[in-house]
């Protein structure tokens, strides 16, 4: 792949949205309140989800067909929350019209999706962002401030866990064909990804999972899962372990945290009290232990933010995107999958 190039400098971009759902709803409201961007089009299948777009954004268009975007004068790019499966043909659709992408994860349900998507993204020189937005939070960037500084040796191994006390409403998500996987890929993958880029994205040398559904084992590709536990061992010898479920007993309304062990200390972020914006950072050594951040942290649409910002400066094409192939990859092995077939 090529490095980052220059695209078209566009002061304000104009965007259309695939999708306003509770997720694009309030990535639309982030842009709204940045001021990054101008929102022209916006399409739905759900008169409700119109109905509520249309209170944030009143002078946008709106339709029922996300086809239409593709024909709508002055669009520069597009943002994807639509259900799983229609992810990546609509990327590679919206590249091919000379759009840049920002898409919700997953932006494949496979890895040969994403790779297909990374492609389009290439060809056409336009901005690819995915919707990890977790990487952006004041309390990650913490974690990332001590590994940096080397405050806790050498890390050898990371500890994740995402819990939700309550699945997703949407039957969709209950298809492994439409979805791509349950509480993995849907919370999972938020802290995998977390973890793969404070370490600079090596590779796996070996995945093991176990996935249960109400408490069954699955086979591969048999359902979705509400609880998963992975284990991933890195070409640089980090061991990673993930925990995570839907519909949890947890006496709370999540649990999110993620743990870098070194050989001098550990550094952690978790949500506090339940809470999927109050976050600390605590870094240990030995019996003592340092808060160093606690406090609010408005995570959600700073991933969306800054991809229209990069827009409006005139990048292109940022070979970066092959971090998404990298986590993609850890996911197809967790499931024991190559790809799913339509």
């Amino acid at each position: 792949m090529p490095v980052k190039t220059k695209s078209t400098k566009i002061i304000r971009p104009n965007l259309g949205f695939l999708g306003v759902g509770e997720f694009g709803r309030n990535r639309l409201e982030a842009l709204q309140k940045s001021k990054i961007a101008n929102i022209l089009f916006i399409s739905d299948p759900s008169d409700d989800c119109l109905s509520k777009a249309k209170k944030i954004i009143p002078e946008a268009t709106l339709s029922y067909s996300s086809d239409s975007v593709y024909s709508f004068p002055g669009i520069d790019g597009v943002v994807i929350a639509t259900p799983s499966a229609l992810h990546a043909q609509q990327a590679i659709a919206a590249f091919e019209k000379d759009y840049a992408v920002f898409c919700h994860k997953p932006v494949g349900r496979t890895a040969d999706e994403v790779i297909s998507v990374v492609d389009a993204s290439c060809k056409a020189n336009k901005l690819l962002g995915v919707d990890f937005s977790l990487r952006y939070s004041k309390a990650f960037q913490k974690v990332l401030d001590v590994l940096k500084a080397d405050e806790i040796g050498d890390v050898y191994s990371v500890d994740l866990v995402f819990y939700n006390a309550y699945g997703p409403e949407k039957p969709w998500f209950y298809d492994v064909i439409l979805s791509g996987g349950g509480c993995v890929v849907h919370l999972g993958m938020h802290l995998i990804d977390l973890a793969l880029y404070a370490l600079d994205f090596p590779y796996a040398k070996n995945v093991t999972s176990r996935l249960y559904s109400f408490g069954r084992l699955l086979k591969p590709n048999e359902g979705i899962e509400d609880y998963a536990a992975v284990s991933i061992d890195l070409i640089n010898d980090v061991s990673v372990n993930l925990s995570c479920s839907w519909n949890s007993s947890i006496g709370q309304d999540a649990v999110i945290e993620a743990t870098f062990t070194g050989t001098t200390g550990r550094v952690s972020m978790k949500n506090v009290n339940g809470s999927f914006y109050d976050f600390s950072t605590v870094l240990y050594n030995g019996t003592h232990k340092e808060i160093i951040f606690s406090d609010y942290d408005d995570w959600s649409g700073m991933a969306v933010v800054d991809w229209a910002k990069r827009i409006s400066c005139g990048e292109g094409f940022d070979s970066g995107a092959n971090e998404f192939i990298i986590t993609a990859e850890v996911i197809d092995r967790i499931y024991g999958r190559e790809a799913i077939n339509n």
